[in-house]
């Protein structure tokens, strides 16, 4: 790690930035982990502390550093490069105020938290970075402020730095819109079309899952099976009504320390008859680092990860259990809420879009493949009747996924 981007006397000392709790908290111990083995296998020894100490330097939640960075407003922060990850997901104005009235007594805060951080890196008088890392459609929480957001404060507040964008944000799932437009007669804006990722890193085997899941949620069920053709022959997706068989499935596909895992929405509460309680308390460092010998690995499939658990990372194999919170019918997807003993529709357009990003986010996990299970339902129990699921599978099923 003796590297120029955690080296303090480095004009290029960087620092990794992430609202994602798990994320941070999983990549600062994987990062740990890996420290100690390389010292041990140079024979040298090194203690847990020391290691967390210098990686958590470079990985740092954003709260943390926005919380630093208000305690002398004017002294610029050691770093010069700031790389926010998931960059989409930070907070607007209306949240970023909420939180700091209630939670750090400070009443009239004004900024939301991509103007925030800019104002932190604007304060050195020579040069200073941001590396926005963002996603289509992966605002999955109240308060997430989207691309828009970095785009609109830059327009707004910070005439003077210059902007570098991918051109290929036009895509529905980016909902970046007019804003867009109006960037073009900015001065000191250039579209770099190496700033997109065009073939996914997770998706290893097959760059268009991103592609047909988008259209899976935008009910282009024609476009999708024809991706799923092309994607079928090296990235396998199967649909199920049966837990056990997914399970049975993932095991039979994984080889060697291939990580797979149950997936589901955190709005799913009726999973419990399923033996999935997304209540459940869940550690991700040990869901996604830990070996098979461990219960609380992803590997036993006893507990199940949810969206915000697994944002921004990944494992080779998945399996998302689908919940009648987000529902196919005729007329389009709908979208529920388990409130007490029952179901209720999401009235609020917000709501409506993150639970579907929610969805998003489960179905693009896999490297190499996924099984989704959509249960059968019971006509016995009203908050599970066949109804809520069977269009679902019905729909899943004529994208051209076969049936295990």
């Amino acid at each position: 790690m003796a590297t120029t981007h955690i080296d303090k006397a480095s004009e290029l000392y960087s620092v990794f930035l992430s609202g994602n709790g798990s994320l941070v908290a999983i990549l600062r111990e994987a990062l740990a982990r890996d420290r100690i083995r390389q010292v041990r296998e140079r024979g040298g020894k090194l203690k847990k502390g020391t290691a967390m100490s210098e990686v958590k330097a470079f990985v740092q939640n954003v709260h943390h550093f926005r919380d630093e960075s208000i305690r002398d407003a004017t002294r610029p922060p050691i770093e010069h490069v700031a790389i926010f990850d998931e960059a989409q997901r930070a907070w607007n104005l209306q949240q970023t105020s909420s939180f700091m009235k209630r939670k750090k007594g400070v009443a009239s805060f004004d900024q939301s938290e991509p103007e925030f951080l800019i104002s932190c890196l604007d304060r050195h008088r020579d040069w200073a970075v941001i590396v926005c890392l963002v996603g289509g459609g992966q605002e999955i929480n109240t308060g997430e402020a989207g691309i828009t957001e970095w785009i609109e404060v830059l327009l707004r507040s910070f005439p003077h730095w210059h902007i570098y964008i991918s051109p290929h944000l036009t895509d529905s799932e980016y909902a970046v819109g007019k804003t867009l437009v109006r960037i073009q007669t900015r001065p000191n804006v250039f579209y770099e079309d190496d700033l997109h990722l065009a073939v996914s890193l997770r998706s290893f085997r097959a760059e268009n899952v991103s592609l047909l899941v988008k259209q899976i949620l935008d009910l282009e069920i024609q476009e999708a099976r024809k991706t799923f053709n092309t994607v079928s022959a090296n990235y396998p997706i199967f649909v199920t009504r049966e837990l056990g068989k997914a399970k049975r499935w993932l095991r039979d596909r994984a080889l060697g320390t291939e990580r797979y895992g149950i997936v589901v929405s955190s709005q799913a509460e009726r999973l419990k008859p399923e033996a999935i309680n997304v209540k459940a308390p869940l550690d991700p460092i040990h869901w996604f680092l830990d070996n098979k010998d461990d219960v609380r690995s992803s590997h036993y499939l006893e507990d199940a990860a949810t969206e915000f658990h697994v944002q921004g990372l990944e494992l080779d194999w998945t399996c998302v259990t689908w919940d009648a919170d987000f529902r196919y019918s005729e007329h389009g997807w709908q979208h529920w809420s388990f409130c007490g003993d029952r179901w209720r529709q999401i009235k609020s357009r917000e709501r409506r879009n993150y639970l579907k990003n929610a969805y998003r986010v489960l179905l693009t996990r896999a490297r190499q493949g996924m099984v989704i299970v959509v249960p059968p339902g019971n006509e016995g129990d009203r908050t599970r009747v066949p109804a809520f699921y069977n269009p679902t599978f019905e729909y899943l099923r004529n994208v051209g996924f076969p049936v295990i």
